[in-house]
């Protein structure tokens, strides 16, 4: 095969632009000989569900320059080289730091990010706004990203579970539930919000939401932080929804044997899935067959409110805040970061 070769790809505006993709022969998954020219072809026959996920908002790229298993590093900064008609925008990390990240405007972007090793794309939950509109907020996010994560032993069945009563749940609190694999063992349930609250506040009505699940769903669902808490469970993480933490893209392929994509689903359908069908190879006929389950997730806009009153309401009982990431610093009111079995009055300062 040649040392490089060039995919024509469609613009928003009807027309196309030519993107190079060199080393197309490199494999990017051992086990099943899926090259790099194959990962850029599938985001190309899946570009306008891709887009759809990706647009407008920054993006880390999660980049394997000898495939999955070689070197893996994040990409926040833009790889060198970035041409010209992509665009760029400057977000704030919870340590203060500022910097540009690249943004998905366009299927040629994606494929851009392809040639430079990427197979992860791990967008924001804020928007950029329109390349020629105006600007949107980078520190109010308008999606709420629920990741329900299954402790070693609990089966997808039970996932599926927690996620249909989570979906009733949001319904009550004026908010529409979207539902998709996370392209391993768990599921993500997202829902558009008005971009009118911070990080910090969104992620307490995560937190709300999350408290609220477990009190349905008990023996089944946990907020427990520390693992050493959380026996078989499915764990909601409500961390995900912190400022510089983002989750794979909707329609992005995972670097895992089999090469898995995190698919969205109809809700009618989730019962019955079985997530590791959804790959690189076949995904792309079931978006031709079934389109986008997601379509019109961009005019379902909901009112984060009530979400905040189920937070409010836990504070009045006298419910702490949880803890945060080991590499956030220190937060107002949060509890040590003293694993549960490491407890002792030298490193516990909560009273019994």
């Amino acid at each position: 095969m040649a040392d490089a070769t060039v995919l024509e790809v469609p613009t928003p505006d009807g027309g196309s632009r030519d993107v190079r993709v060199s080393s197309p022969a490199r494999v990017l998954w051992p086990d099943s000989g899926i090259t790099k020219l194959e990962l850029a072809r599938y985001a190309v026959s899946v570009g306008p569900a891709l887009l759809d996920a990706l647009r407008a908002r920054p993006v880390t790229l999660q980049r394997f320059p000898t495939g999955i298993e070689g070197e893996e590093f994040y990409s926040k900064n833009p790889p060198r080289g970035v041409p010209a008609w992509t665009r760029t925008v400057v977000v704030t990390y919870p340590s203060g730091r500022k910097h540009p990240q690249l943004v998905v405007d366009e299927v040629a972007t994606a494929v851009w990010a392809i040639q430079m090793n990427t197979i992860t794309f791990h967008p924001w939950p804020v928007s950029a706004g329109d390349v020629d509109g105006d600007g949107g907020s980078l520190d109010d996010p308008d999606e709420v990203r629920i990741d329900l994560d299954p402790q070693p032993g609990r089966p997808f069945a039970d996932v599926v579970e927690a996620a249909v009563v989570l979906r009733e749940l949001m319904t009550e609190l004026g908010l529409t539930a979207w539902v998709k694999t996370s392209g391993n063992r768990g599921l993500h349930v997202y829902s558009r919000i008005e971009p009118e609250r911070e990080f910090l506040d969104v992620r307490h009505g995560v937190i709300g939401i999350a408290r609220e699940l477990e009190r349905r769903l008990p023996e089944l669902v946990t907020t427990a932080w520390w693992k050493e808490e959380r026996g078989d469970k499915v764990f909601v993480d409500f961390n995900q929804a912190n400022r510089d933490r983002t989750i794979a893209s909707a329609w992005s392929p995972r670097p895992l044997p089999g090469a898995p994509v995190s698919t969205p689903l109809a809700w009618s359908e989730v019962r019955d899935v079985v997530p590791a069908d959804f790959t690189v190879r076949s995904v792309p006929d079931r978006y031709v067959a079934d389109g986008d389950p997601w379509h019109g997730i961009g005019e379902a806009v909901g009112d984060f409110t009530a979400a905040m009153s189920l937070w409010d309401a836990d504070v009045e009982r006298g419910l702490p805040e949880k803890n945060f990431p080991p590499d956030f610093p220190k937060m107002t009111g949060e509890p040590p970061r003293v694993q549960p079995g490491r407890k002792n009055e030298a490193n516990w300062a909560e009273k019994p």
